[in-house]
Formats: C-alpha cells, sequence, structure tokens
C-alpha cells in the first residue's frame, strides 16, 4: 500500500448506492471538493448537500466512464462484479465498500485541522481499528496545528517571493517554536 493524498476538487466521482455508507462516502468526497454524482434505484437516507447530481436508477454498463473514482456501495454482489469488470477495463480507480480484495483504494480514517491532514489505515483489515488509532492520534496533537500551518505557508511563500528556495531549509526549530508558544500559553 502506498498512502496518498489526492487533489479532489473539481473532480467528477460517481458513487453507486444512497444507504448510510454511499451517503457517508459522498460527504467525505463533497468536503474533499469533488463533484460527486450518485446513481441509485433507492435513496435510504438523507443525502448530503452539494451532490451534483442524482440518478435514481440502477448501475449500467457504461456509467464509470468519465470519472476519476469510483465507490461502489452498494452491497449487491453481481453489480459490484459488473463495475469491477468495467472499471478494470476502462481504467478508472474503484472502491468496493467493504470488499478490499476488489478496491483500487480504501478510504483512511481522517482527523483535518485545517490544511493539517493526519490519515490512518490499516489497508483494509479493520476500518474500526483505523478509526480508534485516528481518535488517539487526534487527542495527542496540539490544539493549533491549524494555525501553524497557515504560519508555516506565509513563511513559505515569502521565502519564495525573495527568490530564496524552501528546499533544504531545516524547519523544525520553527515549527517546535511555533507548537510551544502554543503549550505556553494553554
Amino acid at each position: 500500500m502506498l498512502p496518498l493524498v489526492f487533489d479532489l476538487r473539481g473532480k467528477s466521482v460517481l458513487v453507486v448506492g444512497a444507504g448510510r455508507i454511499g451517503a457517508g462516502k459522498a460527504q467525505l468526497l463533497i468536503e474533499a471538493g469533488a463533484n460527486v454524482t450518485i446513481i441509485a434505484r433507492e435513496v435510504l437516507v438523507a443525502l448530503p448537500d452539494g451532490v451534483n447530481s442524482l440518478e435514481r436508477r440502477a448501475y449500467r454498463s457504461g456509467d464509470l466512464r468519465g470519472y476519476a473514482l469510483v465507490i461502489s456501495a452498494t452491497g449487491d454482489e453481481t453489480t459490484n462484479d459488473r463495475m469491477v469488470a468495467e472499471a478494470r477495463e476502462v481504467g478508472v480507480w474503484l472502491n468496493v465498500v467493504d470488499d478490499p480484495a476488489r478496491s483500487d483504494f480504501y478510504f483512511t480514517a481522517v482527523h483535518r485541522a485545517g490544511d493539517v491532514v493526519v490519515s490512518v489505515s490499516t489497508s483494509g483489515a479493520s476500518p474500526a481499528l483505523a478509526q480508534e488509532i485516528r481518535s488517539l492520534v487526534r487527542t495527542a496533537l496540539p490544539d493549533n496545528l491549524e494555525q501553524v500551518a497557515q504560519l508555516l505557508r506565509q513563511e513559505r511563500a515569502a521565502m519564495h517571493e525573495d527568490g530564496r528556495s524552501t528546499e533544504g531549509h531545516n524547519w523544525r526549530p520553527r515549527i517546535r517554536q511555533l507548537l510551544a508558544l502554543h503549550e505556553s500559553s494553554g
């Protein structure tokens, strides 16, 4: 497994299935800036605000074309089989919910603090364990990570504007200073 962070802003993503899991995945994708289309025979729960398009029907061959990512949240093995075959054929990344062996990627347990994203994965072995580890990590992190990231972004931009490279710059003392400011004021 190789953990990556994808910039999904403006990318077309398809979720097939509109139950609790499908709606939850759609919410995460919308929060990441994706343009989410949902295809589902039935809408079983309230869908998140920001869904780009909802098509009330069953999955059909050809539906995966043109999407950056696809999530199958149908719980139907026959539909999943067809989607896996089509995803391989058209070269689209597919996540089959609760079936890591047939998935090209997994959702991780995520903690966000502004631009800081901490992601935990068990490579599909146990999402519950990933969520528990994420909770442990979250409690160990300083509360000012969002502010520290913004300050460092500004400082890097200022260095670039001055024509200086940030490659090879030792940021550790500055990061520790900014994090310590929080500890001393907390």
